[in-house]
């Protein structure tokens, strides 16, 4: 990954004295120091490819919290707040639907909830979320995201990876790629309770990207998120000295291996999680003990309630791991269904889902907030595809990627600030269009990333998270 210097790279007038002059300079003096170390900074990466890695910019975050809604929550029942679709219940939708289309559907469908302002700019928030409304301020409501696939599996490899049909690097994996960790006994990249299901771990994959940044998985989305632990922390049979001892052998025979066999990324990265792993004994079990949270801490995120405590608890690890230096940690709200997936009874699954959610995202925010976690950390919240505003069946909407809302927080963003429009009813993107590769691009450029540099090589070309489209949306920074 290039850096840019503006001091040196900017197409200043030169002549050939000058430029002799100045590449003299870089080889003597300052200039022995400048390329010892690059080489050291080389060396170090090659050995460690975790190390922390300068930015191409300045980073206004230092790491990620997304909150995926598996299934797709309907923008214009939550964040999107469309008045004419209120007014035309019932009618025709005045303009062509899409050209493929998931399902059948039928005429306009108001929304069942009561929208009201919040925050100094009246935001206009669904009574579906009373508690993240009260944090309006600190968000910035992308209300213009749009995709390419209308089905579950490619939407959420698209939304993951920036591909809905190939296996790619995901984001966290991107991001991890491109910054390192600020933790070297705890995983870059965490994922808590995935689900299996539409991609499963290609949403996590590091793909051909090294081994070493392949998302963690922390139990999976159909049981309970007290069983998201990272298994076998503990040995009670061999001490501590052993397993350094067993371990150290293993990996001398795996580099001797390794100088037979020639590079060799998935061994390389084999030796890499070994070392980790007995260094994540100590710090893991600390970070899933919640024992040590107050009172008042653990009735913020819900977990003395039946409906928040399982969400509740996962945002409360995302804070754990963040403050402890991981880079990107994904936490899932899905069932063994697809949860926000309402093709029927959208008010009895939509009213569910946001119960269980509301209070422990809030709780999230205020937390980060109140620890000074909140402007260097980015908040990104969203599912894989909105919902129509047209109806299926009686009461449910169908997917819909031509239009729908995510939002972010912290991270430098402008906080109760709407970018972006749909049309009046909430069907299509329209105002200040951002792409999934936009919304790829401009977390990249939150975290100092350059999405144009952040590239690997391989099967002889050029691959990055945003393939070759992106454009950062610049207008929803502070």
């Amino acid at each position: 990954m290039s850096q840019f210097d503006p001091t040196t790279d900017c197409c200043q007038p030169t002549n050939r004295r000058t430029f002799f002059k100045s590449l003299a300079l870089k080889t003597t003096a300052l200039g022995f120091g400048h390329l010892a170390l690059s080489s050291l900074l080389q060396e170090t990466a090659q050995a460690n490819p975790l190390a922390e890695k300068q930015t191409n910019h300045f980073a206004r975050a230092k790491r990620v919290i997304f909150l995926f809604m598996k299934g797709g929550p309907s923008g214009v029942d939550t964040f999107d707040y469309k008045p004419q679709l209120q007014k035309d219940d019932g009618k025709e939708l005045p303009f062509d639907k899409p050209r493929v289309q998931f399902g059948q559907t039928g005429k306009l469908m108001k929304s069942p909830w009561k929208f009201r302002p919040y925050g100094e700019n009246g935001v206009m928030v669904s009574e579906l979320f009373p508690h993240v409304a009260q944090c309006i301020d600190d968000m910035c409501i992308l209300n213009s995201v749009h995709g390419t696939n209308a089905a579950h599996g490619g939407a959420s490899l698209k939304l993951h990876t920036g591909s809905d049909n190939f296996v790619r690097p995901s984001m966290g994996s991107w991001v991890t790629y491109g910054l390192g960790t600020e933790n070297q006994n705890l995983p870059s990249f965490v994922t808590i309770c995935p689900t299996l299901a539409h991609g499963g771990l290609k949403n996590w994959s590091s793909a051909f990207l090294p081994a070493d940044f392949q998302g963690t998985p922390l139990g999976v989305a159909s049981q309970p998120s007290t069983n998201a632990k990272v298994k076998y922390t503990q040995n009670k049979r061999v001490s501590r000295k052993q397993q350094r001892l067993q371990l150290d052998l293993l990996g001398q025979m795996n580099r001797n291996h390794l100088e037979g066999l020639g590079p060799s990324q998935e061994l390389e990265g084999r030796i890499n999680s070994f070392e980790l792993a007995f260094r994540m004994q100590n710090q893991v079990p600390d970070v899933l003990d919640i024992s040590d949270e107050t009172e008042e801490t653990q009735r913020l995120y819900g977990l003395e309630g039946e409906m928040t405590k399982d969400f509740g608890r996962q945002c409360l690890l995302a804070r754990r791991f963040a403050e402890r230096g991981v880079r990107f940690i994904q936490i899932t709200h899905s069932d063994s269904y697809v949860q926000w997936d309402q093709h029927a009874d959208l008010v009895k699954g939509h009213t569910k889902n946001a119960k269980e959610v509301d209070q422990p995202i809030s709780a999230l925010l205020i937390d980060l907030k109140r620890r000074g976690l909140l402007e260097d950390t980015l908040v990104m919240w969203g599912g894989e595809f909105g919902r129509t505003p047209v109806m299926q069946g009686s009461n449910g909407r169908d997917h819909n990627p031509e239009g729908f809302t995510m939002w972010m927080a912290g991270g430098g963003v402008k906080g109760g600030y709407q970018y972006g429009a749909t049309d009046e009813y909430g069907y299509y993107a329209q105002e200040n269009k951002m792409h999934v590769n936009d919304l790829h691009a401009t977390l990249l450029h939150a975290v100092g990333l350059d999405h144009t540099q952040l590239t690997y090589r391989y099967a002889g070309r050029d691959f990055r998270l945003t393939d070759v489209g992106g454009e950062v949306a610049t207008g929803i920074f502070a």
